[in-house]
């Protein structure tokens, strides 16, 4: 696999040793595992206690409270991502959730709070997970309905999510609920809820393409006491668009990961299978096809570590630059593991053949996280910023 990128100005020597050592470890940890017919619930809790006694949850989690940055290092979460996608899609996913499930409280929460579950999840030892989603409320994330009120000394939480990943193996919620009484964005906190608190049901299980945890929460008079409120009352919508700015950039990531794989795989199967009494490689159509995989692997390559060194070390949102990172990335990807399956030909469809169950595994990137339509509609409102006409 080319490794070029590694040494582009984006990026650090630290983060070339880590590409480099999470690779090797990989190669050793991850390179034949098999799960297809395996439980995923139970597949994802063995990955989370793996990847956290290998060290590398702890780049989901601040240094003080075990990890390895002062802070969140977006660049490092987008390598981790882009590498594990590459060898196996439940071990980004394991990854991802437990830095999406407790990226509201490093940036948040209060010292208690992160005290209480950031350790944990670094070393594996609590699942994260992260409820925004509603039936009526994905993309729209102002129209939630999940609420809560305030009674005495607890917060009392009703309402549904769905589509939340980890839903059923988690042990606690990042829950985002608006206060009764309140519309639109305004009202919106975050609140963790325990697993285990009564009034919170795992009402479904929800089986997808690429098996993952994920469940449909039901909170039915759910109390949980007011110090599980996470930073500020009625701050919760900023909350979660600001964990979402970093997390973005790297579904991003994981789709080049799954991109590199396809590429990789394409283009083993070409250069070692006869056609017409040549290799495929000779052909020019096989040779456009690879060229354009290519192309469009450095050009996600490029805006993914671009956006995640402007978080990093520029800006504190990077909206624009996440949105464009994640739509292009997500969208190209899948038609690079299209043209991969097209040069496998019947074999490409065979289940459980690499190819296929990339075609299954990317496919969800392009919704979740904000759907490739809305990133349109976030750049289109970024772009045109500075022609707003001022009053």
């Amino acid at each position: 696999m080319d490794q070029t990128y590694l040494d582009w100005p984006f990026l650090d020597p630290a983060h070339k040793k880590l590409a480099l050592d999470l690779n090797a470890w990989c190669a050793e940890n991850l390179n034949d595992i098999s799960h297809e017919r395996e439980d995923a619930d139970d597949m994802c809790r063995k990955l989370v206690k793996k990847l956290g006694a290998a060290g590398w949850l702890g780049y989901a989690v601040p240094e003080s409270y075990g990890g390895v940055h002062d802070k969140l290092d977006v660049r490092s979460l987008c390598l981790i991502r882009e590498t594990l996608a590459r060898y196996d899609g439940l071990a980004d996913f394991a990854f991802a959730m437990q830095g999406l499930g407790s990226g509201t409280i490093s940036l948040f929460g209060s010292e208690d709070q992160k005290a209480e579950y950031l350790t944990a999840v670094g070393r594996g030892e609590k699942i994260a997970a992260f409820a925004l989603s509603e039936p009526d409320a994905g993309s729209d994330v102002a129209a939630m309905s999940t609420r809560f009120r305030e009674e005495d000394d607890m917060l009392i939480l009703n309402g549904c999510k769905t589509w939340i990943s980890n839903g059923g193996i988690a042990d606690y919620y990042t829950v985002f609920a608006r206060e009764e009484g309140t519309s639109g964005s305004k009202g919106i906190s975050a609140i963790i809820v325990e697993a285990k608190t009564p009034g919170l049901e795992i009402a479904e299980k929800i089986e997808v393409t690429a098996p993952h945890p994920l469940a449909k929460l039901v909170f039915k008079d759910c109390r949980v006491p007011k110090s599980a409120l996470i930073g500020e009352q009625g701050r919760g919508f900023k909350y979660a668009m600001a964990t979402l700015d970093i997390f973005r950039t790297t579904v991003g990531a994981a789709s080049l990961g799954f991109a590199r794989r396809a590429f990789d795989e394409a283009a083993k199967r070409a250069t070692s299978r006869q056609i017409f009494g040549a290799p495929m490689t000779e052909l020019q159509i096989i040779q456009s096809k690879l060229g354009d995989m290519a192309l469009n692997i450095d050009a996600s390559a490029l805006l993914i570590y671009r956006a995640a060194w402007v978080k990093d070390c520029v800006a504190d949102r990077v909206t624009r630059e996440a949105a464009m990172a994640k739509l292009y990335a997500t969208e190209t990807a899948q038609k690079i593991i299209d043209d991969a399956i097209q040069i496998f030909g019947g074999q490409g469809v065979v289940f459980g053949e690499t190819v296929e169950k990339l075609y299954r595994e990317v496919r969800s990137l392009r919704i979740y996280e904000g759907a490739s339509e809305v990133q349109k509609i976030i750049i289109a409102g970024q772009a045109l910023l500075p022609y707003q006409i001022k009053g």
